[in-house]
This record gives structure tokens, C-alpha cells and sequence, in this order.
């Protein structure tokens, strides 16, 4: 099974939220829904949040020293598989799909032995179609691009860019549902919106598809809000947006 990490921020009933979930596992969940099929959750309340109720500084080697004895549990115990951690609201939830419920008592006294100062509540529920991985942790397209763009960002920052020069920044747009009517309109409004065409490409899957290129900074918030605005336009015109290159 994949081990592969990604954390970002979204809003949960209106309150930022810090997600952490394993994104190498969405590739195997028909494989192993059905192994692992209920949901558990540890839910701690900080002791002392952020006013915006996420992690302080503060507190963060005791929540990390927490996680690590639930992660050595998992391993003692075997009960199942770490899925993702949502701060949120004043409080750190860990959430972990299981094979087995017969042993949660025994994994959570073993690692929670430390701990008793925290106000902790447990649980587990029935979740074979792994919603809760699916619908709470996974993002969506538009928080995956965001995950996407800061990655390119913090390489380009790593080679010494400033990310605050205008350059010619290329986006890759498929017509994954798009009819002939539609492709003409997405390519006007791309031009009208200053974007012009480099060349005509295909997936590997044989999906048409289009780079177009515009000077734009690409500081964080910059390229987000415009990766955002070009998610919105390709899904008015059944295309998909395919993320975006450019040099230092």
C-alpha cells in the first residue's frame, strides 16, 4: 500500500481547517474498502488553539508526540490503516479505517496511556464505501489544484525565483465532454480574457486538447485565484484543467 502524504486548507462549516490525509490510498481503495470497512475516529481538544482554532506552535511537539504513539499502536496492534488528521475548530481528529473493532480498546489505552490530561472521545462506524476518506478528507478539484500549485510555487522558490516577476505562465485545457459549439466558445473566452493558443495536444487517453499562455505573475495567491478562474471556465464549457508550467 502507498504511502504518499499531502496536507492543505479548506473550510468546515465556515472554520479553516488543516487536512492531512494519505493520498497514495485513494489508487487502492476498490482493492481494500471492503477489508477495512468501518471508520474510527480520536478526537482531542487542544488545550490551547489558535484564535483561529488550529494548532499552535506551542503545542504542536505534544499533538506530534501524540500522533507518533498512536502511529506505534497501529503497528503493535494492526488494527488497521491511518488515513488522515483534520484540525479544526480547537480540536485534532485522527481518523483510521479498520479490518478489526475487537482490539480498538486495547490500541487506545496503549497509546493514549500519556495522554490522560486531553480531553479525548473515541469511535467507529460502518463505512464500506469509504465516504468519509472520500467526501471529508479527499479535496476537491479545486483544493487539489491548490495542493498542486503551492508544490510548483515552493520549487520555484527553492531555485531562488521571487514568484513576483510577470512571465509567460502555459496552461494544458482538455475537451473531456466538450462538443465542437463548446470548444469554439472556451477558446473565445480565452482570448477575450487575453490567453492565447500555443498548440493543439492529446492525452494519453486520445482527449483532445489545447496550451494556451498568458504573462501572469506566479506568487501563491496570484496562480491560485487564476487556476480557480480557469477551473470554472473549462467546467462551463465541458472541458478539464490540466495545470500549469513555466520558467524561472
Amino acid at each position: 500500500m502507498q504511502e504518499y502524504w499531502e496536507i492543505y486548507m479548506k473550510s468546515l462549516e465556515g472554520k479553516p481547517a488543516s487536512i492531512l490525509f494519505n493520498a497514495g490510498i485513494s489508487m487502492e481503495i476498490e482493492k481494500i474498502q471492503y477489508i477495512y470497512p468501518t471508520i474510527a475516529f480520536i478526537k482531542v481538544k487542544l488545550k490551547e488553539p489558535k484564535e483561529n482554532g488550529l494548532l499552535s506552535s506551542q503545542e504542536e511537539p505534544e499533538i506530534m508526540f501524540l500522533e507518533d504513539k498512536l502511529e506505534a499502536s497501529l503497528i503493535k496492534f494492526r488494527i488497521g490503516k491511518y488515513v488522515g488528521r483534520i484540525i479544526n475548530d480547537g480540536y485534532v481528529t485522527f481518523l483510521y479505517y479498520l479490518q478489526f473493532t475487537y482490539n480498538w480498546q486495547d490500541f487506545l489505552d496503549y497509546a493514549l496511556d500519556e495522554h490522560t490530561e486531553y480531553e479525548i472521545s473515541t469511535g467507529f462506524q460502518e463505512d464500506s464505501e469509504w465516504n468519509y476518506y472520500k467526501n471529508l478528507l479527499f479535496p476537491n478539484a479545486k483544493e487539489w489544484q491548490i495542493i498542486q500549485n503551492h508544490k510548483v510555487c515552493d520549487a520555484l522558490k527553492a531555485k531562488g525565483d521571487t514568484l513576483e516577476i510577470p512571465r509567460i505562465i502555459e496552461h494544458k485545457i482538455f475537451f473531456t465532454n466538450s462538443s465542437q459549439e463548446q470548444k469554439v466558445k472556451l477558446l473565445e473566452t480565452l482570448k477575450d480574457d487575453r490567453f492565447e493558443k500555443l498548440e493543439d495536444i492529446k492525452s494519453e487517453d486520445g482527449v483532445e486538447g489545447v496550451v494556451v499562455f498568458r504573462d501572469d505573475k506566479p506568487f501563491y495567491i496570484d496562480i491560485d485565484e487564476l487556476t480557480l478562474k480557469l477551473i470554472d471556465i473549462c467546467e462551463e464549457y465541458g472541458a478539464s484543467y490540466d495545470g500549469w508550467e513555466t520558467k524561472i
